[in-house]
């Protein structure tokens, strides 16, 4: 099952989190097991399994980094536990942000991360904005490169919060 599909958003990288919410309790009004409790066994069953990926949508559309994830995997541009390689200028950054954590500065660690993050994110809106309504396989690539490297970037900030 397709979630966009189940929502009715575009499929895109990025959903309106405004329209989420409302559509999210829209469906859970239309599919949810309570209000189905005269239907026959095998409609509750279908109306469980709805339930259920109305549910798991909405966990991953509420995550943006969810939301991209998803979004590459079903184009076929990201399997489960890929190991992707990171570009070797981001990583030289990286180290150096590290070392800076492992020095305890952790006040510059979070504004280096910050600003990194506010360049990736200008550019990644660039790359959706300008792909119109199907994105290519360029694009698709660089939207896989901005999630890797954000997903590094939380795990470095998760780090501080241990």
């Amino acid at each position: 099952m397709n979630y966009f599909e189940l929502f009715s958003f575009p499929e895109k990288p990025i959903v309106d989190r405004s329209a989420l919410a409302k559509k999210y309790f829209e469906l859970q009004r239309k599919f949810h097991p309570d209000y189905h409790t005269d239907d026959t066994e095998a409609e509750q069953f279908d109306i469980l399994e709805l339930s259920s990926a109305v549910n798991k949508a909405f966990a991953i559309f509420k995550d943006e980094q969810k939301t991209i994830a998803y979004y590459l995997q079903i184009n076929g541009f990201l399997e489960e536990e890929e190991k992707y390689k990171l570009p070797a200028d981001f990583l030289m950054e990286m180290m150096e942000v590290n070392e800076l954590l492992d020095d305890g500065e952790t006040d510059k660690v979070k504004a280096l991360i910050a600003e990194t993050e506010a360049q990736m994110d200008v550019q990644y809106h660039q790359i959706l904005a300008n792909c119109g309504e199907k994105i290519e396989k360029p694009e698709l690539l660089n939207i896989k490169d901005y999630y890797f490297r954000k997903k590094y970037l939380r795990r470095i900030l998760d780090r501080l919060n241990d």
